[in-house]
């Protein structure tokens, strides 16, 4: 799970600020426009106490209609204005919310593949669209509501107090009881709003692990299991929303009532003083009107606090992935690899998980010639794939431990050295799209006769015509639609698309049979790329220019195949029970 970064609000005020920045301009706009509504709805009350104490002097029907065009065209006005400063403000946290599913997609892809193992993808999916959305809404509807309560208590408690300060001050008597309940209920509104995020992660994590285990799940009839599951964390989703709506629905009804309450000592004393001619009923009617201004923003601010706190919480959450810094990246000073001849060297090359205390691999030394194929077997577990992921560099390794043409791979850029390495990894993932575009994705505008030619070599040209629509079939989500085998073969013709230097494949024909494999690396042996094979099938090994034999993170024997069978040792114990088990198989056949 992401930990948030512990952060004041002065730094997460710096944040809101620093995602405001590009968009100022429509934010100062909407700002502006917000002052012009509240210095005219301060202007308002006003009038209409001045009208009132003109008429009941002297009615005059054309003053009525004066006064009456005259505040529908000032209120038609303050509409158009306030719908323009909605519009400016909530654009520009639309802007923001844009703006930070952008960084966050760019951001993870810059993060290396064990981020992943250690963060799920419900969680993330969740920082990435739940997260952000409460982002657009702070930026939005809590900045619209926090700058019009500004105004509205900037222009209108200096005109109450001008009209009648008693009168008013006992108005807004009740008014600082309601701030310091405000900022009583501050912290708990926050960390019941973190809750319920969490939560809602929980639950996200669960729902995108399920669908994408379903045949798992009904193989082994856990259906039950996860129902219960769901329904334990749908309750504790349940139950910290109603935590937190239970504060609110305490808190806004507490707000609203305190605020009413103003206007009811208004009127006890504000009626008396007209009885007593102390206060024009004009000036009165003024003071209604500025205490029913006071009334919404007042009561609004629970909601204001609720989003604000969300806001809070999604800002951390959000912080949280663009905070960390990528691992593997490109050195201060990378160098380029324009022409690249395939020569690989590993030297004393070592490397340890994080979260283990003995290495996985143990000072590898060998190298492998331009154009030369050569296959790495041994038991599950010695390290070879971890060896497969350390060459293109999905894996943090240290410096001066492998060598692509004499240059140390972590002074490479990361982009070149990837450009020069065409890897197939044990699971064979595939896009959602079609045949065609798994097959061309390293190379998007490659033409149909290279995605023929790749997958001709990769042995699935033939099974592709047999789909109901070729090239063009639907391979579903992963792959679903295809068996392990073609899975394999298509992901094997989109790394031979693009025609790198340097070919890895990683058990990727572990469920292709022994025939095609060999077929396939017949095929490979005419063009002229550096293969290293990492395979469990040692028919299809034996047919490479030589084999290195692993155990426990260390090479123990390397040569061809007839010069290791010759001698006793691990490759002879692999071979002969790959023998046993292939006629054990031809007799089950």
């Amino acid at each position: 799970m992401i930990a948030a970064p512990k952060s004041g609000r002065s730094s997460r005020f710096r944040r809101l600020l620093h995602y405001l920045r590009p968009h100022q301009t429509k934010i100062w706009a909407g700002v502006v426009a917000l002052l012009v509504v509240n210095l005219l709805g301060t202007y308002l009350p006003l009038l209409i106490g001045t009208a009132i104490d003109e008429l009941q002097a002297q009615f005059q029907f054309q003053r009525v209609v004066f006064y009456a065009l005259l505040l529908i065209g000032l209120a038609s006005l303050m509409w158009l204005i306030r719908m323009a400063s909605r519009l400016w403000i909530f654009g520009a946290g639309r802007l923001v919310e844009f703006d930070l599913k952008q960084r966050i997609f760019e951001h993870l892809l810059r993060l290396e593949p064990s981020y992943f193992a250690e963060n799920t993808a419900g969680d993330l999916i969740n920082r990435a669209t739940s997260d952000v959305d409460n982002i657009r809404r702070l930026v939005g509807f809590a900045l619209l509501s926090a700058v019009n309560t500004l105004f509205a208590y900037g222009f209108t408690l200096p005109m109450m107090l001008a009209i009648h300060p008693g009168l008013s001050l006992g108005a807004i008597a009740v008014y600082p009881a309601v701030l310091f309940i405000v900022q009583t209920f501050s912290d708990r509104l926050r960390s019941e709003q973190l809750e319920v995020q969490q939560s809602l992660s929980d639950l996200s994590d669960l729902i995108q692990e399920d669908m994408s285990g379903i045949a798992l799940i009904k193989i082994y009839g856990q259906e039950a299991n996860e129902q219960r599951q769901f329904d334990r964390l749908n309750a504790e989703l349940l139950a910290n929303n109603l935590v937190l709506a239970k504060t609110r629905n305490i808190l806004f009804p507490l707000l609203g009532g305190m605020v009413s309450f103003s206007l009811l000592i208004l009127l006890w004393f504000g009626s008396r003083m007209i009885a007593d001619n102390t206060i024009q009923v004009g000036d009165f009617v003024a003071l209604l009107l500025y205490i029913e201004r006071l009334i919404f923003p007042t009561a609004l601010l629970g909601f204001t606090i609720t989003t604000y706190q969300r806001g809070e919480v999604s800002i951390d959450r959000v912080e949280a992935i663009l905070s960390v810094e990528p691992r593997i990246k490109d050195a201060p000073d990378a160098l380029s690899l324009p022409q690249v001849k395939g020569h690989l060297r590993f030297q004393e090359f070592s490397y340890t998980y994080p979260n283990r205390r003995t290495p996985v691999l143990d000072r590898l030394t060998f190298e492998v010639q331009p154009g030369e194929m050569v296959a790495i077997v041994g038991p599950i577990g010695c390290g070879k794939s971890t060896l497969a992921s350390a060459l293109p560099r999905l894996l943090d390794i240290a410096p001066n431990q492998i060598f692509l043409d004499g240059i140390d791979i972590t002074r490479l850029r990361l982009a070149d050295l990837r450009g020069a390495i065409a890897y197939v990894p044990q699971e064979s993932f595939l896009f959602s799209t079609t045949i065609k575009n798994n097959i061309r994705y390293g190379e998007p505008e490659a033409s149909e006769l290279k995605v023929i030619a790749a997958a001709s070599q990769a042995q699935i040209h033939h099974e592709i015509l047999n789909f109901p629509k070729q090239y063009e079939t639907l391979v579903g989500e992963r792959g679903i639609t295809l068996s392990g085998g073609q899975r394999q073969r298509t992901a094997l013709a989109r790394a031979l698309l693009v025609n790198a230097p340097i070919l890895v494949l990683d058990d990727a024909l572990a469920s292709v049979d022994n025939q095609t494999a060999s077929q396939i690396l017949r095929a490979l042996h005419d063009r002229r790329q550096t293969v290293l094979f990492i395979s469990h099938q040692l028919a299809a090994a034996a047919t490479c220019d030589r084999i290195l034999v692993m155990d426990r993170g260390r090479i123990v024997q390397q040569g061809t195949h007839s010069e290791l069978v010759a001698v006793s040792g691990l490759y002879q114990s692999l071979w002969e029970q790959y023998q046993v088990e292939a006629t054990l198989q031809s007799e089950g056949g």
